[in-house]
């Protein structure tokens, strides 16, 4: 998940964040560009690419490990760009009726998000398949695409509602509804496939409790509790490859880490309403307290909680955290991610201040996740272990990268008064085909390739 803030990421914070979809890589946009790093190191922090041109970035998603990205400049927040950054091409373009609020990537689909619809794309040659229209306003561009397109089943989530937290999965190989979940009591904050796409987790405006669903039939599988005392804006959720744990950050310091066992399960039950049945974890997390809260717990866990009226039983019989990091500042957006770096499981937190910081996870007791490393994203001077190798890509300050071509009906940026075509229409692309699979034309759809 990344953020977004009138269509562009927290510029007030100064950067835009994002891992793709394998948690193998982090993209970057500034004020001057965007940035492409690979995370394959604690201690080194390998950029790969760097933009030539100093355009405001406000969105820039990689697919996987391949040289495909999707860009989206402040100054033309209509307009999609899709580049082949090795080659430092425009693979093609695309300007929509509105602000682009957010983009999805798989092997097989390329989804825009915008405030009241979403385009879904063929990604091998761009055609629009499907729009869904009318979509409840989304203004914070709240959405999922699942990333796994082995078996030919690719779900996208969004909203359903703007009062409630209703959840809308949309099938995008076959164009068909799926299912819808009632999910929350409030509006929906955050949405999260995990790596095969059979479950979606969940956090709403409240942010005080995360839910994880079947894709399959939208049962809740886990309920789990940031926390009892404060409600929160929840920044990103993400599984970690197994689905064993679930990574949670929002605007309080310390970033929770879910363990999914039987000990937070939650009984089967669809949507928001019904009780938990889940064992109740670990209460010693800060956000909590000691003393009376863990008597509380313990007595339900001995099996007291006949002598609490049901709602404060629900409460205490929801999945508590497994792990935690601490942040030294709070209140500043960030995207978390739970991967395997040096054949350990690592908490990767990359923050909208230009931070990245390493967190190894202790996989068989938990508690309190050990700091291991802080990378600065932004000036170079400063970062630690940052080591560039960039390849066939431009430097800054070398000639700007010429685009391929320019679809057909594509808008210039729309700043400075300039004038918007008619975008009432689909979106068209100039090409038959892509010809992604190419690999000496266009990047390789397998990531083990490069």
């Amino acid at each position: 998940m990344a953020f977004m803030e009138g269509g562009g990421c927290f510029k007030n914070h100064s950067i835009f964040v994002n891992f793709n979809q394998d948690f193998t890589s982090l993209a970057v946009g500034t004020n001057k560009g965007y940035r492409l790093f690979a995370l394959n190191s604690v201690d080194r922090l390998e950029k790969i690419h760097q933009s030539a041109d100093c355009e405001d970035v406000a969105l820039v998603e990689r697919l996987f490990s391949s040289s495909l990205v999707a860009v989206v400049s402040l100054p033309s927040s209509r307009k999609l760009k899709v580049c082949h950054f090795k080659k430092g091409t425009e693979i093609t373009s695309f300007s929509y009726a509105n602000t682009i609020l957010a983009v999805k990537l798989n092997r097989s689909r390329v989804v825009v998000c915008l405030e009241e619809s979403l385009y879904i794309h063929n990604i091998r040659d761009m055609k629009v398949l499907h729009t869904i229209r009318d979509t409840p306003a989304n203004p914070k561009g709240v959405c999922a695409l699942s990333s796994n397109t082995e078996k030919g089943v690719t779900y996208l989530a969004y909203p359903g509602s703007t009062s409630m937290g209703e959840i809308q999965i949309f099938d995008t190989e076959n164009i068909c509804a799926k299912i819808m979940i009632p999910a929350h009591n409030s509006p929906l904050a955050a949405l999260a496939f995990n790596a095969n796409g059979s479950l979606l987790a969940s956090a709403s405006e409240k942010g005080t409790v995360i839910r994880v669903f079947s894709v399959n039939d939208g049962s809740r599988i886990y309920e789990l509790r940031r926390g009892l005392k404060r409600c929160a804006t929840i920044y990103s959720l993400a599984f970690n490859v197994e689905s064993t744990l679930l990574a949670c950050a929002s605007n309080f310091e310390t970033v929770h880490i879910f363990k999914l066992d039987e000990n937070s399960a939650s009984g089967g039950s669809s949507g928001a309403a019904g009780t938990p049945q889940a064992t109740v974890g670990s209460l010693s997390d800060a956000d909590v307290g000691g003393g009376w809260m863990n008597f509380v717990g313990k007595a339900i866990l001995s099996g007291s909680s006949s002598l609490l009226p049901a709602a404060m039983s629900d409460v205490f019989a929801q999945g508590r955290s497994f792990a935690t990091a601490r942040l030294s500042l709070t209140g500043i957006p960030c995207v978390v991610a739970l991967t395997t770096v040096e054949r350990q499981c690592r908490l990767l937190i990359a923050s909208t201040a230009g931070y990245l910081y390493v967190y190894n996870v202790n996989t068989e007791h938990g508690g309190e996740c050990t700091f291991l490393r802080q990378h600065n994203l932004i000036d170079d001077s400063q970062a630690t272990g940052v080591v560039t190798t960039c390849g066939g890509a431009t430097s800054p300050g070398s000639a700007a990268p010429t685009s391929t071509t320019a679809a057909s009906g594509t808008a210039p940026a729309i700043a400075g008064g300039e004038q918007l075509e008619d975008t009432t229409k689909e979106p068209r692309s100039p090409f038959r085909s892509l010809r992604l699979h190419d690999e000496s034309e266009f990047p390789p759809m397998n990531p083990g390739l490069e």
